[in-house]
């Protein structure tokens, strides 16, 4: 019986906004909700579930926020029947909110199609309220935000519980935590599912989570295991690479739906594969995945190209060999755009112009040429005319270094050293060497770590110098209590009190706190967060697992970002070296603030 199947329409990583500002592509994301939106509407489902970054920033532009409203009014509200109930306490589900319920069961509004949704790592929660943009959205009665949980110490997840005719869902969620944090909390067996109390074998068990998956450090990704075997079918969003067909995991007995991003957010084979969403039935126990694919995505083309395995056209020494990798580059481009032209035939939505990314492999004593001329060549025909070509040297080894005068740096350096790592990891390496030296004496390299994530990632100008100022204030009481007075003693105490606080929740509520106490003193002098077009310089767009080329934005005349001194070799780090630059440099000035302390 129809009335029996619930009938829910899956998406995960929206990215509205993302580019929002490019001449060609600033409508990409905004074009493709309308898309998924009406997909719903057409399809009479029961509801929207999305999987986290609904929004491509912490603060969207009031276009972007404009635009959401404007489609979630047009879609999802109307006079349609809701045909499910649900039967748990929502005051538990939705405790973020000031209005602890379904928007369709508010008097004041007229819901067609509810959408639920947890947060992700791009729009979650900040500020010393723990607010983000789905928190707008929800108090206006536009989506259902559940799954955020507020304690550090203890995470619990309470599922919403639906029935429709005789099928009940339990719908579990968890928004984005950074990975470490929660994989320590899995082992220390401080995460709980909760179940329905009666007729536990009754339920289908939905859960809609926003990490890693793929693994990316010892603890920077979320094993599959860890979930609970109760589970049927994990939405897992974060990972940008669509494999919406359900995999089953063996060990676990439970299915896996990984739906990817809707738009492309770096130039990654992982970003290549064909965009869907899926509408997802369940019936009792039994469920059904449809996949739908996605019309108005913009296309996206990859290949490589290793310049020593065509020794048959040229070699290093060929004459003008420069000007023939360029023609061969040319030759591919051209084939890609064909392809793309090929594909798009028939397809009135989706973009005219398509992604082109070729990643030219130039080890073996190749010279890159100059990408910005090649680049002139598309400029009319491809979006992504700027970054084109993406050089880069993987076979080369390192060499034996006996005369440190005259070696060749660029040779050394691995195209995917900088975008590699990540700000905390660069900290914690440099402190692990400093403890050594006794340089920080007040502070952790977790606390320092974070304040400098959030300098870095989201321009918050105070975090750092809030943090030593709280330590430091901390300390001093901490001292006066134990009534500690030679230097000697003083020493002594200073290093206990901080080794007693490492990796424990007190240390976590501590940076909280300060990071905190940093964005209030912004709000107070009513400073403006980074310009978005320089922020988009620093923001971490790589978010498949693949992450050998990571997509730049065109430079932006006036800002004096060069190309660096290796050629084309320069352009496909720029990001991640900048940022990484950064946090040494905020190292060095932390290393003086420190010793002030």
């Amino acid at each position: 019986v129809l009335s029996d199947t619930f009938k829910i329409l899956i998406a995960t990583d929206v990215h509205l906004g993302y580019l929002d500002k490019d001449a060609i592509r600033g409508s990409d994301t905004y074009n493709t909700l309308d898309e998924i939106l009406k997909c719903a509407k057409t399809n009479q489902v029961d509801f929207i579930l999305l999987g986290g970054d609904l929004f491509h920033d912490n603060k969207p532009s009031r276009r972007c926020l404009h635009n959401c409203i404007t489609m979630l009014r047009k879609y999802c509200m109307g006079d349609s029947p809701i045909h499910f109930n649900i039967l748990s306490d929502q005051t538990i589900n939705f405790n973020t909110t000031q209005f602890p319920w379904v928007n369709y069961q508010d008097e004041n509004l007229n819901i067609s199609i509810p959408v639920f949704s947890i947060h992700g790592n791009h729009d979650d929660p900040t500020g010393a309220e723990g607010l983000c943009a789905l928190d707008l959205l929800s108090a206006s009665g536009l989506v259902n935000h559940f799954g955020h949980s507020q304690s550090v110490e203890r995470i619990e997840i309470s599922p919403i519980l639906m029935q429709k005719g005789n099928t009940k869902l339990a719908l579990y969620g968890l928004g984005s935590i950074p990975d470490e944090r929660l994989y320590r909390m899995f082992v220390n067996n401080q995460v709980t599912m909760f179940r329905p109390k009666e007729d536990q074998d009754e339920w289908f068990n939905l859960f809609t989570i926003h990490q890693n998956r793929s693994k990316h450090g010892p603890t920077n990704y979320i094993p599959e295991q860890f979930l609970d075997d109760f589970l049927d079918l994990v939405v897992w969003g974060h990972e940008h690479e669509c494999l919406i067909a359900p995999t089953r995991n063996e060990q676990q007995l439970f299915y896996v739906t990984q739906p990817g991003s809707s738009v492309a957010t770096s130039l990654s084979p992982g970003e290549a594969t064909k965009k869907h969403i899926g509408l997802l039935r369940v019936k009792g126990r039994k469920m059904n995945l449809q996949k739908i694919p996605l019309k108005t995505v913009r296309q996206f083309f990859i290949q490589d190209v290793v310049l020593a395995d065509y020794e048959d056209l040229f070699t290093p020494d060929t004459p003008q060999v420069t000007k023939k990798v360029e023609d061969l580059c040319y030759a591919k481009v051209i084939e890609m755009l064909e392809e793309a032209e090929r594909e798009r035939l028939g397809c009135p939505l989706t973009p005219e112009k398509p992604l082109i990314r070729l990643r030219v492999d130039y080890s073996g004593g190749f010279e890159a040429f100059n990408t910005s001329r090649f680049s002139q060549k598309f400029v009319d025909r491809v979006a992504n005319p700027k970054d084109i070509i993406h050089f880069l040297r993987r076979r080369e080894q390192k060499e034996n270094i006996k005369d440190e005068v005259n070696v060749d740096y660029s040779k050394l350096l691995k195209p995917t050293a900088a975008e590699g790592l990540r700000v905390e990891d660069l900290v914690k390496q440099y402190f692990e060497v400093a403890e050594q030296k006794v340089q920080l004496s007040l502070l952790t390299e977790q606390g320092m770590g974070k304040a400098i994530q959030e300098f870095v990632d989201k321009d918050e100008k105070d975090a750092i110098q809030e943090l030593i100022t709280y330590q430091l204030e901390k300390t001093q009481r901490h001292l006066q209590a134990r009534g500690v007075t030679t230097e000697q003693d003083i020493d002594a105490e200073i290093q206990k009190f901080r080794d007693s606080k490492k990796n424990t929740a007190e240390e976590e509520n501590e940076i909280k706190e300060a990071i905190n106490r940093a964005k209030a003193h912004r709000l107070e002098r009513g400073d403006e967060p980074l310009d978005p077009d320089i922020a988009s310089e620093f923001a971490d767009v790589s978010m498949n697992s693949d992450e050998d080329s990571v997509l730049f934005p065109p430079p932006t005349r006036g800002r004096g970002r060069g190309r660096g001194s290796r050629g084309g070799g320069g352009r496909g780090r720029g990001r991640g070296q900048s940022k990484v630059l950064r946090s040494c440099l905020l190292i060095i000035s932390i290393e003086l603030l420190t010793i002030e302390c």
